[in-house]
């Protein structure tokens, strides 16, 4: 019997307004949708009480359901000077997380430092464990995206932090194209996995980095799906595809090929 994986897709994939997306994504017979919080109509400051219940009702009429949200304010938390300011934003989307019913907020960190001797290391996990007792608090988790740093050094800051609170966002493109391994990746990583981006890209010795549909790049999904199966994973494989000219045709596409294995 193979394994109902639940498929999402990130509404801003589809390059169109935020409920367009969504009726896109319900058209395709998704699962459900990851959708960007940190600016416009989706900003925590321009949800009001009732706008967070209407939104939430209205996902849920489309028959999907909110696999995450995306908070990358962009800059990562390496700046003392900057990160109060983006440690309280990144708070009112804890919140908003709570208020519509997903506990799972996706970011990029910035990039890890190779060693605790580095003063980013002390930057960043002073930031994080901030933000993570915060989330600890609201049963919601802040899932940093792999990507620039390998999974054993990820693994190794993100075990070195004073809260379970801060997870991963596994993105099997985004370690392909800096030439780390995604299949072994997800055994470094293991429980502390949460949400997954599906995408895929081409690293240096193929012509990249440049990100590709799926089943076209570097990724081993047959291999990855099992390593993430391996270890229990159930969440989402939510479809990202930031390029190309046809992105319905594109997130189609991956669809098919992700329900296929």
């Amino acid at each position: 019997m193979p394994v109902k994986r639940k498929v999402g897709v990130i509404v801003e994939s589809f390059r169109k307004q935020v409920r367009e997306g969504i009726h896109l994504a319900s058209q395709l017979k998704l699962d459900g949708i990851q959708v960007y919080v940190t600016h416009g109509e989706m900003a925590p400051e321009n949800l009001s009480k009732s706008g967070r219940e209407e939104f939430l009702a209205f996902v849920r009429s489309q028959g999907l359901e909110l696999s995450a949200l995306c908070g990358d304010l962009g800059h990562g938390f390496v700046d003392p000077n900057k990160n109060q300011e983006l440690i309280e934003k990144t708070k009112k989307m804890v919140d908003l997380c709570l208020d519509l019913s997903t506990p799972i907020l996706s970011t990029h960190i910035g990039v890890i430092p190779e060693g605790a001797q580095h003063p980013v290391w002390q930057v960043l996990t002073e930031a994080l464990e901030e933000i993570g007792a915060y989330a600890e608090n609201r049963d919601c988790v802040l899932a940093t995206e792999t990507g620039p740093e390998s999974t054993e050094l990820m693994a190794r800051f993100l075990g070195s932090l004073k809260t379970s609170a801060i997870k991963v966002n596994y993105d099997p493109a985004n370690l392909a194209m800096n030439e780390f391994d995604p299949v072994k990746g997800v055994r470094d990583l293991g429980q502390r996995i949460v949400h997954t981006h599906a995408k895929d890209g081409l690293g240096p010795k193929n012509g990249g980095p440049k990100e590709v549909p799926l089943g076209e790049g570097d990724v081993p999904f047959k291999d990855y799906l099992a390593a993430l199966d391996s270890i229990g994973f159930d969440g989402f494989l939510t479809i990202e595809r930031e390029v190309g000219d046809d992105p319905v045709a594109d997130i189609t596409k991956a669809r098919d090929f992700l329900r296929s294995l």
